[in-house]
């Protein structure tokens, strides 16, 4: 299985008015690495998915996710965004942002990732390694490494 996050789905210097633009920024490294068929279709479905309850997590965290019959594989893309980004978190605007993507049929994938991330985001450390990462390449592999084991 490819891997969940590469280099080119990290984005360190993430420029967003809002959620919706985030969306679109991450979802559009996701066409060019051939994990999204169709970027409007997909970015409905994740604008979908945000109206039904804000993805915004305590500690400057958002986390975009859907299904979508436009998502080949399960994947994961990073945004860093140095002026924030309301994702609807009470504590204020997001600044590391995880767009999570599963194929419809995936089963509970996406559930699976959404779950092991948010473990993770709970430890101060990785935040903070992600906040001050300077390649995404670095991004990449610590997402890897923390995240799912690998």
């Amino acid at each position: 299985m490819p891997d969940l996050i590469t280099k080119e789905l990290v984005d360190l210097d993430l420029e967003a008015p809002d959620r919706a633009a985030a969306a679109r920024s991450l979802a559009t490294r996701l066409v060019e690495a051939g994990r999204v068929t169709d970027l409007e279709g997909f970015l409905a479905d994740v604008a979908a998915r945000e109206l039904q309850m804000p993805t915004g997590l305590e500690g400057g965290i958002g986390i975009p996710h859907c299904r979508s019959d436009y998502v080949t594989e399960p994947t994961l893309a990073f945004g860093r965004s140095t002026g924030g980004i309301d994702f609807g978190a009470e504590d204020g605007p997001a600044h590391l942002i995880f767009l999570i993507a599963a194929p419809t049929g995936g089963g509970s994938e996406h559930m699976t990732i959404l779950a092991k991330l948010a473990r993770t985001l709970v430890r101060p450390a990785f935040t903070t390694a992600l906040r001050d990462a300077g390649d995404p390449a670095v991004v990449a592999s610590l997402i890897t490494t923390e995240v799912f084991g690998q």
